[in-house]
């Protein structure tokens, strides 16, 4: 007995010392400097800085969804790079030393900025965000450059100029529209070597002039600001940026000299922007935890220039908090796609009603301009590519993609965009369906009559809208229900289907009818289930909803039966 308590206290010491050897997971860490000197997890990707070089691209953007390592990553090419730093603690035993690259490490000047947090109301709050993030690059390059320039230098002179400028707030875009420009020629002039230039979000302040309704105010600024910077600058070497999506070629990038751009689909970095199935599992062993399907199933789906990946933001927060919850739609800035969703035709939607059910689907697809620049169907596709909201399956031709929802997480976020749009009160929705799988019918028909009600002016416009939003509402059921759309079942295809993953619990099926008659055609509507049989390949208890609607008025009629 004694023996059998002394093993176990040796095997729970173990376990203690496995805890307190853990390092700390990079949540809101994404600095590589102080990530790696606080000794954080980190998922080596230092093998960017390689490809970095050998692509040799003049100017480069790579477009990622959020929380898919960007900062972190260009916070690293920075760090490795910055003539002005000493790296090599920081890069030591990753996989860039090892390389035939690794003297190039602190060789270079760098200028960085950050553009993730320039958002604001107004066009004068926003430029006050993006004009102070330009000043305190410059003000870092004034102690750097001080002893390097000529004093007496016209180029000196307009070097502090340009910092007066950016100080005062009188100051009009004019003046600073080409700062980026002028500091790549003023840090050359004091090198004596041409810098690298890196952007990281570059989009955030375009799309948060796209959402406050100031772009026309801005459009020339923002174009002028990187255009200037990176369309044939004898003073840069190399240029990356970051970003969402590409913003439109007439716009911003109709400046640049054919920048090479790495989308989703393409093969150039795909590996340094997310976690691969091996990444994901190592990290998750780490910290205790099993790379299981239920793991799989809620944060892997994304292809990434073919390759298989999980959301980082999401598995480095299941590791650290041990629940499989919505991680990435918290951290959520989705004001284009909630926009671009309200005012989709019913071409979009009929396809969604696909890709919902959990298939996949052709669309032709754009990825080279942004939906807010563009409307139309094919940017719409691209912008949810882009974004995270979709993933590229297969790529068929130029314009031709297959695409599907990437996973549990996301069809969550689906979920909620659609109750958002159509104004449905999340404890609203949670009680309806409580309701309906109690087989309380009369108080179920209540709620749900007040959703049709909230949401008329946002369905009136779509063709089977009612069905589209039902099955965007039974989102929220994955988990306990396997939801599916148009199933082949018994005699036809049932609109919605749920079915319980949990025998104690009732299957429903759900058909949808329209037109002035309810009374007629909730009766039809049910009887199609019934003769049909629609619940066919089911066992246990059925609850079948006949379900029809004339614009605001709505009716069912209903039937449990029991399948052997």
């Amino acid at each position: 007995m004694m023996v059998a308590e002394h093993e176990q206290t040796k095997k729970m010491r173990k376990k203690v010392v496995r805890m307190e050897e853990r390092r700390t997971l990079p949540i809101g860490n994404d600095n590589f400097r102080k990530l790696r000197e606080n000794g954080a997890y980190y998922v080596d990707k230092t093998l960017m800085i390689k490809e970095f070089i050998e692509t040799k691209d003049e100017v480069a953007l790579v477009a990622r969804p959020r929380r898919f390592g960007k900062t972190l990553n260009m916070t690293m090419l920075r760090e490795f790079f910055d003539i002005t730093e000493d790296s090599r603690e920081i890069f030591e035993g990753l996989a860039i030393m090892d390389t035939e690259y690794a003297d190039q490490i602190n060789s270079r000047p760098v200028i960085f900025f950050t553009f993730k947090d320039c958002k604001g109301a107004t066009a004068d709050e926003l430029m006050f965000i993006v004009k102070q993030t330009v000043y305190q690059e410059y003000l870092r390059y004034e102690k750097l450059l001080r002893d390097k320039m000529d004093k007496n230098a016209f180029e000196t002179r307009d070097f502090y100029e340009m910092i007066e400028i950016l100080r005062d707030p009188q100051a009009n875009q004019g003046q600073y529209s080409l700062s980026i420009q002028r500091l790549t020629q003023f840090v050359k002039t004091g090198y004596g070597i041409a810098p690298i230039l890196l952007i990281d979000e570059y989009d955030q302040p375009i799309m948060s002039s796209y959402e406050y309704g100031y772009h026309d105010q801005l459009g020339p600024f923002f174009s002028n600001l990187y255009g200037s910077a990176m369309k044939g600058n004898p003073s840069l070497d190399q240029a990356l940026i970051t970003g969402v999506q590409r913003v439109a070629k007439e716009s911003i990038f109709s400046q640049f000299n054919n920048p090479q751009v790495y989308t989703v689909i393409d093969k150039g970095y795909a590996p340094y922007f997310g976690l691969n199935e091996d990444e994901t599992r190592i990290l998750l062993e780490e910290y205790g935890f099993e790379l299981n399907d239920e793991v799989r199933n809620m944060y892997d789906g994304y292809k990434i220039g073919g390759i298989e990946m999980y959301n980082p933001w999401s598995v480095i927060n299941y590791a650290q908090k041990g629940r499989l919850e919505n991680y990435w739609i918290k951290t959520s800035a989705n004001f284009l796609i909630k926009a671009a969703l309200k005012n989709a035709d019913k071409n979009f939607w009929n396809t969604f009603d696909e890709l919902a059910s959990g298939k996949e689907a052709a669309v032709w697809i754009t990825l080279d301009t942004s939906f807010a620049e563009r409307e139309s169907l094919f940017s719409l596709w691209g912008l949810l590519v882009n974004a995270g909201y979709l993933t590229v399956t297969e790529w068929i031709d130029a314009k031709t993609s297959v695409v599907k929802i990437p996973n549990n997480e996301v069809l969550d976020e689906f979920q909620i965009l659609i109750a958002e749009i159509a104004g449905i009160d999340g404890l609203s929705l949670q009680w309806m369906f409580q309701c309906l799988l109690n087989k309380d019918m009369q108080t179920f028909l209540e709620l749900y009559r007040s959703i049709v009600i909230s949401s008329t002016s946002f369905m009136d416009a779509k063709e089977n809208a009612y069905h589209m939003l039902f099955l965007g509402m039974c989102i929220t059921l994955r988990g306990s229900y396997k939801v599916t759309s148009n199933l082949e079942a018994g005699y036809g295809r049932s609109d919605i289907t749920l079915q319980s993953l949990s025998p104690k619990n009732i299957h429903v099926i759900i058909e949808f009818k329209q037109g002035e008659n309810i009374e007629q055609l909730k009766e039809e509507a049910l009887k199609q289930i019934m003769d049909n049989r629609y619940y066919t390949g089911l066992t246990g208890e059925v609850l079948c909803v006949g379900v029809a609607h004339d614009k605001k008025r709505c009716d069912i009629a209903h039937k449990v039966i029991c399948v052997s």
